[in-house]
């Protein structure tokens, strides 16, 4: 038993609870000792009354003794619909507390991307990224733990907490280990399913979780007799438990009530007992309520349908109450232990009152009658948009109306999802939309309405977006701009979830439906950057030369000509067409050697591919200048913007593959790792996941780290079938070289004859994007010297073509790696006069490193070395350096 006992009746939650307390004193201890201290988790998990809102009241007692700030909010049965609700209660007061340069200062760059869902800034524009606002609250909480230290963050009935909530808590839980912040959850399992308990799951999945049980008798008896006197018998107190069955929330009222009728705690009074638990619960409680009045219990109604930010006043008008009437029944439901006055220090939603207790919330809000709920909803909805709340706070009430064919209502949802979607909640989003579909909305909206949906669930659930997107398409009510901007999303959807040969034939269908114009272009120019990205089959021959006929009359008037010519210079480079040319081409379609207006990284009239089509293009034209400028750009509109699902992934994967190409191996592992840590929460399979994947394992190569290449290929699966988006460099060729490195020779050449094949089928023949003929030429050299000598002089013609100093550098790498003698001396130092002066450098370093080998020049090992190590390339350096320290190493012999 704890020796912890307050006189107060409400000590009972805190009888037998020494191992919890025990655990929080010492997680508190090790909070306060350093700012350095990491941060912590505790999880209460227990079924109904066990008193885990007690737990947290002694918690906050607790930590205010040991100098912590203490902040808390609480989960709502009925409140699950309402975005943010948990976190703002959490974060709110201290926001607010600010001035609002000081919650600007403190938030930085996250004050416009968190704001708007703490509800202390105004959104912006469109549509807030879910991840990115998630992200926004997690660094919001971070900040304010350095300021607050040492912070104690306590949620109680996290199972009843939003969505948008738990997702910020699993974000935070994962990170825990730097904010010095100690986070006690409480909840119940089993509660409910759905994303949120997985959330929730994720959340306490590491933390130290603490199962309350019932009281024993022991307890019970000893809580009864400080409660009632020492003079309380010991069948009395039997029966208590035996009622209450040790539930410390039970037993707490009961023993009230025992002590509001002045029974006699001895046996001969214990058989009135059941009678009294039976009033303190359930039926009980609402026949307690309906005695008070029935302006009592309509007040008690009403704020059980509120739910939250209680005011006298807001109950008054939903209740149809004069003001002098509803503040007598408020006060007679605080003295029957219904509501009462918020503590200051834990006040959620600037409310004047909340429920004793969740399950009496709970009981009341399920006595009112089910019709009259319904109305009361209604009302509420309207008196707190007339109150100024906005339609996102009216929504929770309108989502609870029956379906009666109001089109105003069907407005109000509508206006409801905006909101939701500029705050990043695009759940709360669907939910308002799926709602207004039910009403119905009129036949000429309701297209629009199945649009909007399909919009809202856009970044997060692609195959719903689908379903939505064809519905409205094949209804009447779409035209003009609005069914463009539809057919765009849809295909687009189809692209997230692997369906690409379906979005292109879904974007040509539209594109017929449409005279030669404006719109026809537009929707040409996507359906050129679908097939452009799309893998599967075999390449139309003529394709490409409709798309330059249709670029080659462009000039960059407006974005469609500029998308045009993007698609028409990514094209080409895919296809080792002159460098030189594509990049004119790309050039022609910038505005002064920058993005279009319309055409920036988070417009979203064209998407991201387009704009990572033409940086690509840059990048392994040699033009590594130009592409870096704009995947460096991309990550920085990104994170500006809060977009931290798949754009941010891909613009840290394109960053990594700049570095990569550059020869800065360290920078972009570490670019590729974050890529491939934001694609896993995303999810596996999708194109950006195989980019940050397939890149990743080429950078390890490269770094010489083959058995960490390995590693990474199968923890993320980075094996046959392929996805059907092109992928850059290409996987088979990424894959065959692993296996190469392995010693998996013969696997190794079946991965580089299937490249081979599916290169040829696409017409790709651009060797640095496809690279698999230097490596099947080296793994082929002994067994079929005769065509392995084919592939060299192929791969040095498409060099050639193609023009870059990169691709003739390598081919002529391959090539010495073929050769003896004074021949292979002489190609490897044509190889190195060229990769000197490609903006390669890892290529630079490698070249220099072989041809210091066939020179046997000590002097050329040396600054192959020293390039590797600026390079990263461990192995590599550890290679030229072994051969510089070897007695009998080249490095020895006469140059």
């Amino acid at each position: 038993m704890t020796e912890v006992r307050p006189g107060t009746a409400a000590s009972g939650s805190l009888w037998e609870r020494d191992e919890e307390l025990t655990a929080v004193v010492r997680a508190i201890d090790v909070l306060c000792a350093d700012r350095a201290s990491s941060g912590g988790l505790l999880v209460l998990e227990g079924e109904a009354g066990l008193g885990k809102t007690a737990l947290l009241t002694e918690i906050r007692r607790i930590a205010g003794d040991h100098g912590c700030a203490v902040w808390s909010a609480r989960g709502g049965e009925t409140l699950r619909s309402v975005p943010f609700n948990v976190v703002r209660q959490l974060l709110q007061p201290a926001l607010l507390s600010l001035m609002p340069e000081e919650a600007r200062e403190y938030l930085g760059d996250w004050y416009h991307i968190a704001g708007p869902a703490l509800g202390i800034a105004e959104p912006r524009d469109g549509q807030a990224d879910p991840q990115g606002v998630c992200d926004g609250l997690v660094a919001a909480v971070r900040r304010l733990a350095e300021r607050e230290w040492p912070l104690v963050l306590l949620i109680d009935d996290a199972h009843w907490a939003d969505v948008e909530t738990l997702r910020w808590l699993a974000a935070f839980a994962e990170r825990l280990k730097d904010p010095p912040v100690l986070l006690v959850v409480t909840r119940r399992p089993g509660e409910f399913g759905g994303e949120g308990a997985r959330c929730l799951d994720a959340a306490v999945a590491a933390a130290g979780v603490h199962t309350l049980s019932a009281l024993t008798p022991e307890a019970t008896a000893g809580l009864t007799r400080t409660t009632l006197g020492p003079h309380a018998d010991a069948p009395f107190c039997r029966e208590v438990w035996a009622v209450t069955g040790g539930n410390p929330y039970e037993t707490v009222e009961l023993l009230a009530k025992v002590r509001d009728s002045e029974l006699e705690p001895v046996e001969a009074q214990a058989a009135e007992l059941r009678a009294l638990n039976r009033s303190a619960r359930g039926g009980g409680l609402v026949a307690r309520l309906e005695e008070l009045g029935i302006d009592a219990t309509r007040f008690a109604w009403a704020a059980a349908v509120l739910g939250t930010g209680i005011s006298v006043e807001l109950v008054a008008r939903l209740a149809t109450m004069y003001p002098d009437d509803a503040e007598r029944c408020a006060e007679l439901l605080r003295r029957a232990r219904i509501l009462t006055e918020p503590d200051p220090a834990t006040a959620r939603g600037g409310g004047d009152l909340e429920f004793v207790h969740p399950l009496i919330a709970t009981a009341v809000y399920n006595s009112i009658p089910d019709a009259l709920r319904t109305a009361m909803h209604g009302i509420a909805a309207q008196v707190v948009a007339d109150s100024g709340f906005g339609a996102a706070a009216a929504s929770r009430h309108l989502l609870q109306v029956h379906p009666d064919d109001d089109q105003e209502l069907v407005e109000q949802l509508r206006q409801a999802a905006r909101e939701h979607l500029a705050v990043g909640a695009s759940d709360a989003a669907r939910q308002c939309l799926e709602r207004a579909l039910l009403e119905p909305p009129t036949p000429t909206t309701h297209a629009r309405v199945l649009h909007e949906l399909g919009c809202a669930t856009l970044l997060t659930a692609p195959a719903t977006t689908i379903e939505h997107l064809q519905r409205a398409l094949a209804m009447p009510g779409l035209d003009g701009a609005t069914r463009v901007d539809a057919v765009w999303r849809l295909s687009q959807a189809l692209l997230h979830n692997d369906q690409l040969e379906e979005a292109v034939r879904t974007v040509a269908a539209e594109a017929a439906r449409h005279e030669p114009g404006p719109t026809r272009m537009r929707l040409q120019a996507v359906q050129y950057m679908w097939e452009g990205l799309y893998t599967g089959g075999t390449s139309s021959p003529d394709r490409s030369e409709r798309l330059a006929g249709l670029a080659a009359g462009c000039t960059g008037r407006d974005n469609s000509e500029r998308a045009l010519l993007i698609l028409r210079g990514f094209d080409a480079m895919t296809r080792g067409e002159s460098a030189e040319e594509v990049v004119e081409m790309c050039d022609r379609a910038l505005v002064n050697g920058r993005l279009a207006p319309g055409l920036g990284w988070t417009d979203t009239e064209w998407g991201i591919e387009l704009l990572l089509m033409l940086a690509s293009a840059y990048a392994y034209c040699d033009r590594l200048d130009r592409a870096e400028t704009l995947y460096t750009e991309a990550l920085r509109a990104y994170e500006t913007a809060g977009w931290s699902g798949g754009h941010l992934a891909l613009a840290h994967a394109y960053v990594g593959l700049g570095h990569r190409r550059r020869g800065r191996l360290r920078e972009a592992e570490e670019a590729l790792r974050a890529s491939l840590r934001l694609a896993e929460r995303i999810g596996r399979g999708l194109p950006l996941y195989w980019t940050a994947t397939c890149n990743l394992v080429d950078t390890l190569l490269a770094r010489g780290h083959v058995e960490r290449a390995w590693e990474v290929a199968e923890q993320h699966a980075f094996a046959p079938p392929y996805p059907s988006t092109i992928v850059l460099p290409d996987p088979h060729s990424v894959r065959g070289r692993l296996l190469l490195a392995l010693g998996r020779t013969e696997d190794a050449v079946n991965e580089l004859e299937a490249a081979e094949k599916a290169a040829a089928a696409r017409g790709h023949q651009n060797p640095v994007t496809v690279p698999w003929a230097a490596d099947l030429a080296r793994a082929l050299a002994t067994e079929d010297p005769e065509r392995a000598g084919r592939l060299v002089a192929d791969l040095r013609r498409q060099a050639e073509r193609f023009g870059t100093d990169t691709a003739i550098g390598e081919a002529l790498r391959c090539a010495a790696a073929l050769e003896t003698g004074r021949r292979a001396v002489r190609l490897a130092a044509q190889a190195v006069t060229y990769l000197e002066a490609s903006p390669c450098q890892y290529e630079h370093a490698a070249a220099r490193v072989e041809f210091g080998i066939v020179s046997r020049s000590a002097a050329e090992l040396g600054r192959g070395l020293a390039l590797a190590r600026s390079c990263g390339a461990d192995g590599l350096a550890e290679q030229a350096a072994r051969l510089l320290e070897s007695e009998h190493g080249p490095g020895q012999a006469p140059s």
